[in-house]
């Protein structure tokens, strides 16, 4: 593979719905896939300080599009719903309305247990790593979701590593998706991965992607000396490996325990171009959709 374009495997022009996305800050953005809309990992809470410890998280900045603005949404997924940085205070409440939340087998049974309580009226499954979920199926996942997937539409659950192996149970479980139907675009999103090794087993039992929506960042806290998510030269060789043909960077801002920035994707993924044309790296200014040209 030339360090300089994607894989020449995946040169051919791409059929089936347009992919948009629309970058709300942090990890959060919206999808529009195969004529479902699905929002990643909902943060919509002010600027907030998370804890009072040496690992507080602390977020400095509002989404660029606030939920009541967002219109339909379909699906949350949720790469993991115990960090706020992934899932706040008002973007759970705002998922637990959504006609469906896909999340960890951990996540969903907490939050259908917020449901009972009467908190929400979502549909919530929990996926482990290599299940799927038919998104087509009305018994599954509830008529209003089956009636905007197309037929055979599916996410399933893909591995991601949270930081360092041996912190693994200390920071919980952390899941990313692959979206796939016939005819469509194939579509993964990372969650809180930091491995490219990762992604490169990915790549080898689910083939190329084409578009990856990767969350990077660097994130980092005190109390763990390495990087929980994404380097942007993590971030560069896992698009290759996954001979992604559009690329959207998320989990770069608004949030202060992120240690690299947009500009540091943009300098890893400078001169890297798509067989689709133009930059792998798709320009997604805070808050405009943008239809990924695939």
């Amino acid at each position: 593979m030339s360090a300089s374009s994607a894989s020449s495997a995946t040169a051919s022009p791409r059929t089936g719905s347009p992919v948009a996305v629309t970058v709300i800050g942090g990890p959060t953005a919206l999808l529009e896939w195969a004529g479902l809309r699905l929002l990643l990992d909902p943060t919509f809470d002010p600027p907030t300080v998370y804890g009072d410890g040496p690992n507080d998280l602390q977020k400095v900045a509002g989404p660029a599009v606030a939920a009541d603005a967002l219109g339909r949404v379909d699906v949350a997924l949720v790469s993991h719903h115990h960090h706020e940085d992934n899932l706040d205070r008002a973007g759970r409440a705002y998922s637990l309305g959504l006609p469906l939340v896909v999340t960890t087998s951990l996540g969903a049974r907490e939050l259908a247990a917020e449901c009972a309580a009467g908190h929400g009226t979502a549909t919530v499954i929990g996926l482990e790593v290599d299940e799927s979920l038919a998104l087509d199926s009305a018994p599954l996942v509830g008529d209003a979701v089956a009636g905007h997937a197309p037929r055979g539409a599916r996410v399933t659950a893909v591995a991601a590593q949270h930081g360092p192996e041996e912190f693994a149970e200390r920071l919980g479980p952390v899941i990313g998706f692959l979206l796939t139907a016939p005819g469509e675009p194939t579509v993964y999103v990372s969650g809180d991965n930091s491995s490219v090794d990762v992604v490169r087993a990915i790549a080898a039992r689910h083939g190329a992607v084409d578009a990856a929506v990767l969350f990077a960042g660097a994130a980092r806290v005190p109390a763990i000396d390495a990087p929980l998510t994404l380097t942007a030269a993590d971030a560069r060789a896992a698009a290759l490996a996954l001979a992604a043909r559009r690329v959207v960077g998320v989990h770069v801002d608004q949030w202060t325990h992120f240690s690299e920035g947009r500009d540091a994707l943009e300098r890893e993924f400078a001169g890297l171009t798509s067989p689709a044309g133009g930059a792998l790296l798709a320009a997604t200014p805070l808050g405009e959709r943008v239809e990924l040209a695939l």
